[in-house]
């Protein structure tokens, strides 16, 4: 399957999309009650999701421009929260364009703590944006809206998630469930060329890229997952159910049930 998107994975396109993607989330809560629930954040408010996207953004900005080198002590960051409900709109995009400036003024090549695996400037930028996305789609979804997603930007997205997936202990401690002996997961997109193949150790897990059409889709491995790109973004993230039928599984459930239940972030 031919990959007609025009996302390209770029720095410039994260910093810019982090923008776009925060635009869609201010047009969702503006006029919106910020008391309703946010059934995929559970105890979640519209208004604790908004305040969440722009915390986030302000701090990774601060560590972008401090080009912190060493673990950062405090997440304590000035927020300048507004005084009143009905100023987060704008608070959440003045937050969107503090990012941007941040990464304007930023090699993404500079050399960086990061938690994941790319130790440069250009790791948060990328985190940035999937960390606004999803909060997006969390909105729609307590709005009940139905979340459009560009396939080449989720194909990005579930990229992002899996290879750094294995550094995410620190917060997420259920991935020191994901040992084993050799089995193998393979996660594949329907819409777009390659997947990804999980790869369970008995000390760690690794994961390898799939470039090729059909993503070694006739290959043997324990368990598969194939779905459409922006779906198995959603997957991964926890906003769909595996047994939705957008998905078509084989192979080992039981290795999928420990997966799901232990990759969350």
């Amino acid at each position: 399957m031919s990959d007609d998107s025009p996302w390209a994975s770029t720095p410039s396109a994260h910093r810019d999309a982090v923008v776009a993607e925060t635009a869609r989330l201010v047009a969702l809560v503006q006029g919106a009650n910020l008391a309703t629930p946010v059934p995929s954040c559970p105890g979640w408010t519209l208004l604790d999701l908004v305040r969440h996207t722009g915390s986030v953004q302000r701090w990774f900005s601060v560590l972008l421009r401090q080009r912190v080198r060493t673990p950062p002590r405090s997440r304590e960051v000035e927020l300048r929260l507004p005084a009143h409900e009905d100023g987060y709109a704008d608070w959440l995009t003045a937050s969107s364009a503090e990012a941007a400036a941040a990464f304007a003024e930023t090699d993404p090549g500079a050399p960086m703590w990061a938690w994941g695996a790319d130790q440069h400037a250009r790791f948060w930028m990328r985190r940035m944006l999937f960390e606004t996305l999803v909060h997006r789609v969390d909105g729609q979804l307590a709005l009940g809206h139905r979340p459009v997603i560009d396939p080449g930007l989720a194909v990005d997205g579930i990229d992002e998630f899996l290879v750094n997936l294995p550094f995410a202990a620190s917060f997420a401690p259920g991935i020191a469930y994901l040992r084993g002996d050799g089995e193998t997961i393979r996660f594949r997109c329907t819409d777009r060329d390659g997947g990804w193949l999980v790869r369970l150790r008995s000390d760690d897990f690794v994961i390898e890229r799939l470039t090729e059409a059909g993503a070694g889709k006739d290959a043997a491995v324990d368990a598969a997952v194939n779905g459409a790109s922006a779906d198995l973004l959603l997957l991964l993230y926890g906003r769909l159910d595996r047994a939705s039928d957008a998905f078509e599984t084989s192979g080992d459930d039981d290795l999928l049930l420990r997966w799901f239940a232990n990759s969350a972030f």
